[in-house]
Order: C-alpha cells, then structure tokens, then sequence
C-alpha cells in the first residue's frame, strides 16, 4: 500500500515541525487547561491550523486510503456521511492492513472481530460490536443509525442483522493472519491476552500502533456538515469479546456539527476511562481551540495513573471553522488528511510524553 501511494504521489511525509510549518499551523506545547497559546510545560500537540473545508483527517498511514475516499466523495457532491463510509469501506477491504476489516488480526481463539462506529453532526449514530465475517462494518453500523431505532448491535445479533441488510458473509482471515495467530499462539510464554497488568507497561509496545492502530476520520464539507467514523479489529489476541474504545460514541468518536468532533486511536480501555472524543470536543465548545483540547484529554489520561504516559492513545479533532489537530501519548502516531488544495499529506505526530 505504501508504494502505491508513493507512486502516485499523494503522500507528503514530514517531521512534525516540518509538516506544520508546510501547512501553516504550529506545535503547541499545552498544560493541564487552557494552554492553548502558552509555550511552555511538556506537552506538544500538532497544530495544523486552519485548513478549511471540504476536510477529511483519518489516523494513521491507512488512513491515507480513507482520506482520499472520503475527499473524492466531497469533491463529487456527495454527502459527509457518505464520504465517512466509503472512505473507511477502503481501508476495511484492503487486506494488507492488519487492524481494520478483512485481514484484521483475530481474537485469542483465532477469530476476527470487527467493532465500528459512525457518527452525524446531527448527533445520529450507529454501531456494532463484536462483529463476525462481514469486513465493511462501518457500512453495517450505518444501517444500525438509518434503519433501526437502536444505536449498537452486538455479535451474533449483529451478524444476523449484517445479512438480513443483504451484506455477504466472508472469512475475514487472510494467509498472513492466520499465519501470524497460529505463530502467536506457538510462542511459549506468551502474555496472557486481556491480563494488562501483568505487562509493565514499558514492555508493552507504545508507538508503532502495536495491533490496535484504528481506522478513525473526521469529514467536514465546505457546507459545514460533519460526521466521524471508526473501524477496527480490535487489539491483536485479545479476549473473545472484548470491546475497545471504536464503537463507544463518546469514546472512539464524537461529532456535534455545532462544535467540531474527534476521534480516537490505541489502547481502548484508557480513552473509554474518559469518555476521551467526548471530552475533546466539550472541550472545544467551551472555546478551546482542537489542539489544546486534545491536550486537555492527555493530561487527564496520563494523570490516571503514571503508567498510561508510556502507552499509546492519540487523537485527531476538527472543529466547525476547518481548524485540525492531532496529539498522542507517545512518539510514532500518523495522521492523513486532505483538504480542498486536493493534496494529502501523511504527518508525523509528536509524542506529548516523549
């Protein structure tokens, strides 16, 4: 995937610093509260500015796909829950991603499930839980918000739902994701999957995404309509059943087109402690701008316990004025997005802990 979009030259990658001074923004260093502005304290926090609309911000490298997907929607005149889905939709069925959708890395027991979420600026939203063998969830938690009175549907009830919509049953493991289960599960002494505490947190990986790198975007279109979308298979081995951040509206994703929204990536159990894409977006309605928003929730995770300072959680967020911003606990989280110069850029995001 990476020398695709090599090839056709849609990717800038650039140091943090680098990358906001090409854009026009700036890295904020924020306090606990309300140090939008001040340089000063630890924390760094990528600023991009004021970029304008149409937008489309998605995390990590994959997201580059769903940015893409989701401006060439916008460009078409189509609607920003549209651009969410198709553009996540991409990510989903590309099976050389191992986090999201089809090619995902399964469950302790070897099977994949998908958790996903969407979300209107109008506060409609959908999701599912625990879904099995149908890779496009974010299409089936649109049909959750557009055609049920319910918000999530779980596991099995789900998959039943998935097809009843007409949605095609497929194995979601692919030779590289069996291959990589089964080498797992052969390893002795392997970490007993669910059991955190039982693994210092500075043995656990903190920048590279470590299996629970999320597909999460942010659209708006230059009507000022928003909607956000996640989608992901979760954290690698994980307990049958478990359920991360993705799926929580309020945790993996807000959207209040009144105000802005955000979205959330890494370990899922850290941001649903603070309800952290909800928080990130009271926090811009109280007239924080992104950045120091997203600063705001990373203070207050880290302060939850020291060991969450070495663990990785970052964030994207996007408010109604076309203002964007990324932040992460920990050195190696990516941002894409594009904007209405029809370039899209990959961005290195600092750590706001080291």
């Amino acid at each position: 995937m990476a020398d695709h979009i090599s090839r056709r030259g849609f990717i800038e990658i650039a140091a943090a610093g680098a990358a906001s001074a090409a854009i026009g923004g700036h890295v904020l260093a924020n306090g606990p509260l309300g140090g939008q502005e001040k340089a000063a304290q630890r924390g760094r926090v990528l600023d991009l500015g004021k970029v304008g609309s149409p937008i489309a911000l998605s995390t990590w490298k994959h997201g580059a796909l769903a940015s893409r997907g989701a401006m060439e929607v916008l460009r078409q005149g189509g609607r920003v829950l549209d651009a969410i889905e198709k553009g996540i939709n991409l990510v989903e069925l590309d099976p050389t991603v191992d986090s999201v959708g089809l090619g995902g890395l399964p469950n302790e027991a070897g099977d994949v499930e998908l958790d996903a979420a969407i979300m209107a600026g109008d506060l409609r939203c959908g999701a599912v839980l625990a879904l099995r063998d149908v890779a496009t969830a974010i299409s089936v938690a649109r049909r959750v918000m557009e055609r049920t009175r319910h918000i999530q549907l779980v596991g099995a009830n789900a998959l039943q739902f998935a097809l009843a919509q007409g949605f095609r049953r497929q194995d979601l493991l692919t030779p590289a994701s069996r291959a990589a289960w089964e080498k797992w599960k052969s390893t002795p002494g392997r970490p007993v999957p669910g059991q955190v505490e039982k693994s210092p947190p500075e043995k656990e990986k903190s920048g590279d995404g470590g299996g629970h790198d999320t597909v999460s975007a942010l659209v708006l279109d230059a009507g000022g309509r928003m909607a956000a979308g996640c989608s992901t298979s979760g954290l690698a081995w994980k307990m049958a059943g478990r359920v991360g951040d993705s799926p929580i509206i309020g945790a993996g994703l807000y959207c209040d087109e009144k105000v802005g929204a955000a979205a959330a990536t890494g370990i899922g159990e850290e941001i649903l402690r603070v309800c952290g894409s909800f928080l990130i977006v009271e926090g811009m309605r109280r007239g924080l701008g992104p950045a120091a928003a997203i600063a705001e929730a990373l203070e207050r995770i880290a302060n939850s316990q020291p060991g969450n300072r070495l663990r990785q959680v970052a964030f994207i967020a996007l408010s109604r004025a076309g203002e964007a911003a990324a932040g992460a606990m920990r050195p190696g989280f990516l941002a894409a997005f594009a904007g209405g110069d029809e370039k899209e850029r990959l961005v290195e995001v600092p750590g706001y802990w080291g």
